[in-house]
């Protein structure tokens, strides 16, 4: 891999998770995106609990709305201007983003491309066709993938790219497969612009599409979906207060919600005491069987077993395995895969802090795939040698 840290210019950054595993595997954040004021103090106060640097060409929290108006960067340069003093003195620029996507959930508001958030997916792309960094990543729920009428905007939005000479590979991941304890789908779009890896002897269609198996997508898999969910999980069981209950045999103890609560400490974790606490209600949390996820709200965790999506909005609510609450910031963060030492500052509305956990990309996941991308990327300079 070149000796110069790849860049990485984040857009709708949240507070931080998937730059989190793109810097933890080498890449060098310089630049970051999030509109929401509270999202980007938290990605701020986080990185200071890390110890990690400042991005280079700082924070931008603008107005919410279109990220191609962007055009104040440091020092009074335009934003394309900062992309091109990172060309000066880096081989390789990459974006990284995963656009907001209730409006392409199928339990969201299913909006699509007309809606609010829908809109932003095609500023990104704007963006990313404006600009031409080496290499785009682009996340997003499956029903933009495959949802029908969703399907029909991704298939223009990669058009769009490909005009815009990338050369495209996607994927509908699970975070289960990379290590996080939980049920995840999410639809993956990775482009290398052409002028980028021309010289690679890799022949490219004229459908502008990595051939099947150039891009390492296996890699880092750990856990293959289709023998995860065939382990003997335990389904439900009477909901009992403090219980205590051993690993039962046959599962990957690893991709356990208790596990992960060990894992991480949550009982001592600094947001361990930060969950709703309703003043009422509180005896409909124990009617709830641990394990019960079938209802729309009111999803009791089990502790031996992978956790639903991390979705905390919409009336959502995941209770705790063995306790008569619901789960706290400390355990969802685990549930999401984050480091131990990885915190949320305490002045952080609960709603806040439970929006910037479901909108991230898990952790682990994140980190597999920046390992990916790195994975191409040595692989392409062998080739070329």
């Amino acid at each position: 891999m070149t000796s110069v840290r790849p860049c990485i210019f984040s857009f709708f950054a949240g507070s931080g998770f998937l730059d989190l595993g793109f810097e933890n595997c080498g890449f060098n954040i310089v630049y970051v995106n999030e509109i929401f004021s509270p999202f980007m103090g938290a990605y701020r106060y986080s990185r200071k609990v890390l110890n990690l640097t400042l991005p280079e060409y700082g924070y931008h929290d603008g107005e919410a709305g279109d990220v191609t108006k962007l055009t104040q960067g440091i020092q009074g340069q335009g934003f394309e201007e900062l992309v091109k003093h990172c060309r000066k003195s880096n081989f390789i620029v990459g974006f990284i983003g995963g656009p907001p996507c209730p409006d392409f959930s199928i339990g969201g508001k299913n909006r699509g491309h007309l809606g609010d958030n829908g809109k932003l997916s095609a500023s990104y792309i704007e963006l990313i066709c404006r600009n031409l960094p080496d290499f785009f990543l682009f996340e997003n729920v499956k029903g933009l993938w495959k949802t029908k009428k969703h399907r029909l905007f991704f298939e223009s939005l990669k058009q769009q790219l490909q005009q815009a000479g990338y050369i495209l590979t996607e994927r509908l991941i699970n975070a289960i497969e990379f290590g996080v304890p939980q049920d995840r789908d999410r639809i993956i779009l990775v482009g290398f612009h052409n002028d980028f890896i021309q010289d690679i002897n890799i022949e490219i269609g004229s459908e502008q599409l990595l051939p099947e198996g150039v891009f390492p997508w296996e890699n880092h898999i750990l856990y293959p979906k289709e023998k995860v969910f065939s382990y003997p999980w335990h389904k439900c069981e009477p909901f009992k207060a403090d219980s205590i209950v051993d690993c039962p045999d046959g599962i990957p103890q690893e991709l356990t919600v208790e596990y992960w609560f060990r894992k991480n400490d949550v009982m001592k974790h600094p947001n361990a005491e930060h969950y709703f606490k309703p003043r009422a209600g509180i005896t409909k949390f124990a009617a709830v069987d641990e394990g019960d996820d079938s209802k729309k709200s009111f999803k009791r965790l089990h502790r031996w077993r992978y956790s639903p999506t991390a979705c905390y909005g919409n009336n959502e609510v995941h209770l705790h395995p063995y306790k008569i609450r619901r789960i706290s910031v400390a355990e969802a963060l685990a549930i999401q895969s984050l480091p131990a030492n990885f915190v949320l500052p305490g002045q952080m509305s609960l709603t806040n802090m439970f929006k910037t956990i479901g909108n991230g990309v898990p952790y682990l996941a994140s980190k597999a795939l920046a390992q990916t991308i790195l994975d191409f990327l040595a692989s392409s300079e062998k080739k070329t040698a």
